[in-house]
């Protein structure tokens, strides 16, 4: 689904999503971090969905926003391509490919 956004790599737009939920992830410091779970992305400009869920870093832009699972908020976001999978250099194994993500999300507000 996301090969939509390929086709605007490094491109900056604006997407309409719903929050989801608060989450957790261990950075590579070993602290955890919060994180919040969007679903349905869609392009505004278009209309189309882009990506079924994104996942973002809890930053002071979202939280100056009341989020509440289930409510819809727009937002700008670069998008940006990342390599994911998994490499085993020892075993020689290198099963990476390359996807699309949002990245750098700012002008949040509620729909």
């Amino acid at each position: 689904m996301r090969r939509d956004l390929a086709k605007s790599d490094g491109e900056r737009k604006t997407f309409r999503a719903i929050f989801s939920r608060v989450g957790k992830k261990v950075g590579y410091t070993g602290y955890s971090e919060d994180t919040i779970l969007l679903t349905r992305i869609t392009e505004v400009e278009t209309g189309r969905v882009v990506a079924d869920h994104v996942w973002f870093t809890y930053s002071k832009g979202f939280e100056a926003v009341a989020l509440k699972p289930g409510v819809a908020i727009e937002f700008d976001a670069r998008v940006r391509q990342y390599t994911k999978g998994y490499v085993n250099r020892q075993l020689q194994v290198n099963r990476t490919r390359h996807d699309y993500k949002l990245s750098h999300p700012t002008k949040i507000k509620l729909v």
